[in-house]
């Protein structure tokens, strides 16, 4: 097994976010897990189980503070399970949606949480644009998570439709995070979307990270998200 780096500790104490061992132990199990299949499937282009400590589970952890107790969360575009099995492994009261389009990557995502025995996980493999207009998940989820999918305009159409009003999206970006937040006015204003706060990513991730929460004040006009491959051709 693979332990976390000094870094990673001393970051969550820094924010008071406990992790107990038995936790640890599963999120050591999960990443030797992203790490071996790596090396036959491409789930990420971190390969150093140090730098995977910190880029990716740490990363991850980042949003422990902003879930409710007991929330269901959508974690759209999950990939190899970021953040969202990390999530389902520390918040085991938090009801988790991973939302992959890729064949492979749903596949591990659904191995990975059968194996590590994670009761709070389900996996869907669908578009964004198709599983956002199913009675299932359009306004379904009490914190809808993503991880540096694509710029924010697009994103805004891709997750706000999966949040209920009150609800929340924790959009993970980085440095070109004020460009896109002044970018997105008008997809804020037409998805029912607050204006965005930026929050802090946990010390120890990358420099430039933070975390995008925006609220969702009105619902979501029925006609978005629009359909596959639209907001990306035509950001609102």
């Amino acid at each position: 097994m693979t332990r976390p780096p000094q870094d990673f500790t001393a970051a969550l104490d820094t924010v008071g976010i406990a992790i107990d061992e038995p936790t640890i132990r599963t999120l050591e199990r999960y990443l030797d897990h992203l790490l071996e299949t790596n090396r036959r499937t491409n789930l990420t282009a971190v390969r150093d189980p140090e730098t995977a400590w910190l880029r990716h589970v740490l990363d991850s952890l980042s949003l422990v503070p902003c879930l409710p107790n007991g929330a269901r969360l959508i974690d759209v575009g999950s990939g190899g399970g970021l953040p969202g099995l990390v999530l389902a492994i520390a918040r085991p009261d938090v009801r988790v949606t991973l939302l992959e389009a890729t064949g492979k990557k749903a596949t591990f995502c659904r191995d990975a949480a059968q194996m590590l025995e994670l009761g709070n996980v389900t996996v869907v493999h669908e578009r964004a644009e198709t599983a956002a207009h199913a009675p299932a998940h359009r306004a379904a989820y009490d914190v809808v998570a993503a991880r540096a999918v694509t710029e924010l305009r697009e994103l805004l159409e891709l997750t706000l439709p999966f949040a209920r009003e009150s609800g929340t999206l924790l959009a993970m970006k980085g440095r070109t995070a004020s460009e896109e937040i002044a970018a997105s006015t008008h997809a804020l204003a037409t998805l029912g979307g607050s204006e965005p706060r930026v929050v802090a990513a946990l010390p120890g991730v990358r420099d430039d990270a933070v975390i995008v929460e925006v609220t969702k004040v009105a619902p979501t006009p029925d006609a978005y998200p629009r359909a596959p491959g639209r907001p990306a051709k035509r950001p609102l």
